[in-house]
């Protein structure tokens, strides 16, 4: 069952110095939950890294409320936090001629006293650690030896042999190719589901996030921090309105981000899936505004994936078959004369 974790009211977070102090952000107040994957978006420099170390308590928090399992973060001792915050940093790890069950194994530390050695159950843990990260092929393997990818999930993994129930994760995805961000992000969604975990995490993979996240944080300097779950963001503007720049518009159709083309035509689209979304997709990179709200005489049909083809009902002609989205491009730019011109504010 999902219960509450984390509650923040009336934070504030920055830097003291001895003259002065700098405020970062200030009157955040919001919840995270276990069993959710949270993300925190935000432009660089607004304070997304400050807000994960306060919230780890690696700085201490300017003024305000950070409840931690219902505790006050203050309260808690060096010893007692590392029972119940586990941290990934974004920077890479730099560790030379150590195997990777070695590594994984210091995430025992807060449990093996002063001299660190394991015991049979230190070691069971560290192997379901990375059983649970799918890296026991890497057991054996010197940590300069693994890539980016190897190396974040052997982080994942020191950090579930903590046993913390809370994991804060700073830009875990940086250093990865597209397909290791995507699995990253699939893992970490799916051990906050099946070890009923609260997953912290800070990142720049908007369109990921949006599409794997439970609960969103959108961190800005002049409103603070707007939280919700990715739909609801989604249909009040607020996700349109945070990431508002020329060139970029926020598609509530799908949810996600697309690049603002210049329309000069528009048709209505008929159809629904991936076969309407790409040709919606290639229609508006050539200038044509489609989807099924347009009203126009022209008109496509996408079918479904259980039909192959395309269907276009061009104006004062029968209906057309086509097989592919190129030749479906090409037939549309042959009468693109007959399209719709664009109405001024769409």
């Amino acid at each position: 069952m999902k219960t509450q974790t984390i509650h923040i009211e009336d934070l504030s977070i920055g830097y003291t110095t001895k003259h002065n102090r700098k405020i970062v952000a200030s009157h955040i107040r919001a919840t995270i939950r276990s069993g959710e994957l949270t993300c925190l978006l935000g432009a660089n420099g607004v304070g997304k890294s400050t807000l994960l170390r306060t919230l780890s308590a690696f700085q201490p928090k300017l003024d305000g409320c950070i409840k931690v399992l219902d505790k006050e973060i203050s309260m808690y001792s060096d010893k007692e936090l590392a029972r119940i915050i586990g941290v990934v940093l974004t920077e890479k790890c730099e560790v030379r001629n150590m195997l990777v069950e070695e590594l994984i194994g210091l995430g025992r530390s807060p449990y093996t006293g002063f001299w660190g050695r394991l015991d049979e159950e230190d070691k069971r843990i560290v192997e379901y650690s990375m059983a649970l990260v799918k890296i026991e092929h890497l057991a054996g393997r010197m940590i300069q030896t693994l890539s980016d990818g190897e190396r974040q999930k052997v982080m994942i993994a020191k950090a579930l042999a903590q046993e913390t129930p809370l994991i804060f994760l700073d830009e875990p995805t940086a250093f990865l190719d597209f397909p290791s961000k995507v699995e990253m992000m699939q893992l970490l969604h799916s051990l906050s589901r099946t070890m009923n975990k609260t997953i912290f995490m800070s990142t720049h993979d908007l369109e990921l996030a949006l599409q794997i996240a439970d609960q969103i944080w959108l961190m800005d300097r002049a409103q603070g921090i707007t939280v919700g779950t990715p739909e609801d963001l989604s249909l009040d503007g607020s996700l349109g309105h945070f990431f508002a720049r020329k060139g970029i518009l926020f598609d509530k159709e799908t949810g996600l981000f697309r690049i603002d083309n210049e329309f000069t035509h528009q048709l209505r689209l008929d159809g629904c899936g991936q076969k309407y979304q790409m040709v919606r997709k290639a229609l508006q990179r050539n200038g044509i505004l489609a989807n099924r709200h347009v009203e126009s005489s022209f008109y496509i049909e996408t079918g479904n994936l259980d039909k192959s083809g395309y269907v276009l009902h061009p104006v004062s002609e029968a209906p057309l078959y086509v097989d592919t989205i190129e030749r479906l491009l090409h037939e549309v730019e042959e009468r693109r004369n007959t399209l719709l011109p664009l109405k001024q504010g769409n």
